[in-house]
């Protein structure tokens, strides 16, 4: 290896470019230094498909090899700060960032299926009613790096936890942090990146105009799910202000402009959307754009002050979506003994880290 004539380099972040550009900044760097262009290979493997921690753990590489890439190419990482197991399976994430930031993303394995959903901003500026995250404020958007790092802290824990599913319903919304959404969404559907089939992978959206248009020239057939909640404007503003921008008629507009099959999520929430009447407007809304319908159980931690639909009432509800010839699906709650719901952890974890300052406050005055 000659390394003689090397120039000085500039540390780049190989895990915020999509798979085909940090080939391109390896094919180049090995080029630069007279590596056998298998070398390419080799590094590129080890960013996503086979992660290693640092590029230390990269045996295969020679030791010196290994050292001008942890200068050139550092590795960044998502730190755990906590993880919790729930008794069904489900397991939740808080990932402490680079500059003190957290998120979450949460693992729900069933059979075979493992679902992971992910976060793409810390914190969320939309304030919908039934939501942990929303009371928390926004604080910033994630990288591409951090989005699709929520998947690679997985498998760098066990390589059999790489999910086979991926949804975008974490902390935050996807389409008002879409160039790292975009570039994320490469990285974990690429065969040099994670390799998730595109039909695997859906991105949730209250409805954000600009970012479904961008989403939808996407050529792969990645998921779509329009957060719906309501049946009409003004139902729907009452539980998500964003109707002041982006109104029911424009997003369902927008739906019935997309390509591929649509997913209506449809949170249960007592006295506010679980009668027959919106049931009814339901079923037309999904049958003009022939989209199916995702109802959930409110999850208990993520709004105190609103009350989940009973099991027998929500039971009612699909059937009489069924019986109009719509596709309707009941999510059961998972994680019910942790804090699985959206922001929930992040909540709880800050109100305890301030509880504790205040404590070390008191006893040091």
């Amino acid at each position: 290896m000659n390394t003689s004539t090397s120039s000085p380099v500039l540390a780049v972040n190989l895990l915020d470019r999509t798979p085909a550009d940090a080939r391109q900044a390896v094919a180049d760097w090995t080029r630069q230094r007279g590596l056998p262009a298998y070398r390419v290979n080799q590094i590129v493997r080890r960013l996503w498909r086979a992660p290693v921690a640092s590029w230390s753990d990269a045996t295969e590489l020679p030791l010196a090899l290994r050292a001008e890439l942890e200068a050139a190419f550092p590795i960044p990482r998502l730190a755990v700060e906590v993880e919790q197991r729930s008794a069904d399976g489900t397991r939740k994430y808080l990932w402490r960032l680079a500059d003190a930031e957290a998120v979450e993303s949460v693992l729900i394995p069933s059979g075979s299926r493992r679902t992971l959903c992910i976060s793409s901003q810390a914190g969320c500026a939309l304030r919908c009613a039934f939501c942990a995250t929303g009371r928390m404020g926004f604080r910033r958007n994630l990288s591409a790096f951090e989005i699709a790092g929520q998947v690679r802290e997985l498998v760098l824990r066990n390589p059999d936890d790489l999910p086979t599913n991926i949804v975008f319903m974490g902390m935050g919304e996807p389409l008002l942090n879409w160039p790292a959404v975009d570039a994320a969404l490469t990285v974990l559907n690429a065969e040099d990146g994670f390799g998730i089939g595109a039909r695997h992978i859906t991105v949730s959206t209250v409805g954000i105009l600009p970012g479904l248009a961008a989403f939808a020239r996407r050529p792969e057939q990645f998921r779509l799910a329009i957060s719906l909640h309501a049946t009409t404007p003004e139902q729907r503003l009452a539980l998500m202000p964003i109707e002041k921008k982006y109104d029911l008629e424009a997003v369902l507009a927008a739906a019935a402009a997309f390509r591929r099959r649509v997913t209506f999520e449809y949170v249960m929430i007592a006295g506010q959307n679980d009668r027959d009447a919106d049931a009814d407007r339901l079923a037309k809304l999904a049958r003009r754009v022939g989209a199916l319908v995702n109802i959930l159980p409110l999850h208990p931690g993520g709004a105190p002050d609103l009350a989940p639909t009973s099991g027998e009432r929500i039971r009612a509800f699909a059937a009489r979506l069924r019986n109009q010839g719509i596709e309707a699906t009941v999510r059961r709650s998972r994680g019910l003994d942790i804090d699985a719901a959206c922001g929930q952890l992040r909540t709880r974890t800050e109100k305890a880290e301030r509880a504790e300052r205040m404590e070390r406050g008191r006893r040091s005055s």
